[in-house]
């Protein structure tokens, strides 16, 4: 029987303690920040708790709305965050970033691409719920699957956001086979991705130049494999339990990007590997428990768009820690929960609010 009950308070447990964990981390990084007298970096402290305030009303906001208003209105939702995404590209709301068009200013900064992940999420579990026996079908099916994913791509790629992108093909493919798509058509999906990588690669200078940076790091040490270096000798440096609150040493001035990509190498430095498991065990449970939603929920849209959320936040926070560590290559790409970002941060609260929805609606085991 299906129940209508409280929201699933683990899973919100298991958020409000990666949230918590994740201030005390940034507020650690951010000391670093000023303390190469960056004065750009004074307002960011207010401005990433305020992303906070409106990350938790987006998250009860979210957890109010049925779950099936998405469905009916995936459509325009989806076509929203495109034309969104799309404005990056116009001369005076576009601004542009460390050689990215990523972000608009309305007046305020906001990064389209993550509205787009959750719009994307979105539309296709309402699209692959509605496929039925035809997503066995190669025209009905995977074609029209391999067109969206066409569109966002020459969008993102345009701008460019290879790490979104990434991010959206592996929740796209996720869903594709929890939807039960043929193996058959998995594995074409997955060689026509492996030849894109490729492509791009001998496209994009500097997408080689991180795949290769990726193979040997010390290749070029102060240059491209400058970052993953630096990050290396802050986890290494935290030993077992780590330096302390605010005595990383590699924020200072050695790090890129330490209150972002790299945020994951200052909290191994400071707390060690004690730290650092369990930001790794945080972001497992979170997964674990999601999935255990997706199992109870109440029908094929509700699960499909669970797992997609579960998968976008999993692949993107253990590929940015994969980084840090050198076991996947560098893509930007922030950590979930304690990295900067506003919109970020706003839209995967907004997420995890639609996953509460949807746990209030689950199956009695």
């Amino acid at each position: 029987m299906r129940s209508r009950r409280r929201a699933d308070q683990v899973f919100f447990g298991i958020v409000v303690v990666l949230v918590f964990f994740g201030s005390i981390i940034f507020f650690s990084a951010w000391m670093g920040l000023l303390a190469r007298e960056e004065t750009k970096y004074t307002n960011v402290l207010l401005s990433h708790f305020a992303s906070e305030i409106l990350g938790l009303i987006a998250l009860v906001a979210a957890s109010k709305v049925p779950y099936r208003f998405w469905k009916k209105n995936s459509f325009y939702i989806f076509v929203g965050s495109i034309v969104l995404t799309l404005l990056v590209f116009i001369p005076g709301i576009g601004v542009e970033q460390g050689g990215a068009r990523s972000w608009i200013y309305i007046p305020f900064s906001v990064q389209p691409s993550e509205i787009l992940k959750i719009g994307f999420i979105i539309y296709f579990a309402a699209f692959l719920s509605s496929l039925k026996n035809n997503l066995y079908e190669l025209k009905k099916g995977v074609l029209q699957i391999i067109l969206i994913l066409s569109v966002i791509g020459i969008i993102l790629l345009a701008q460019p956001d290879t790490g979104t992108l990434f991010v959206i093909g592996a929740t796209a493919l996720s869903m594709f086979i929890a939807a039960g798509g043929k193996w058959k058509h998995v594995f074409g999906l997955v060689a026509l991705g492996m030849g894109g990588i490729l492509a791009l690669a001998l496209a994009r200078p500097y997408v080689m130049e991180r795949l290769l940076t990726f193979v040997n790091p010390a290749n070029d040490a102060l240059s491209s494999g400058w970052q993953i270096k630096q990050s290396l000798i802050a986890i290494g440096s935290g030993g077992l339990f780590g330096r302390g609150f605010g005595q990383s040493i590699q924020k200072f001035g050695y790090l890129p990007e330490p209150i972002g990509d790299s945020i994951f190498s200052v909290a191994a430095e400071e707390f060690g590997f004690i730290g650092g498991a369990l930001i790794i065990l945080l972001f497992l449970a979170l997964a674990l428990r999601g999935l255990s939603i997706v199992k109870r929920a109440p029908d094929l849209f509700s699960r499909l768009f669970v797992l997609g959320i579960v998968i976008m936040i999993t692949v993107q926070s253990f590929w940015n820690i994969g980084s840090m560590l050198g076991v996947f290559p560098l893509t930007g790409i922030p950590l979930l929960f304690i990295s900067h970002g506003g919109t970020s941060f706003i839209m995967t609260m907004f997420a995890i609010g639609i996953v509460l929805n949807i746990s209030k609606h689950t199956k009695e085991n």
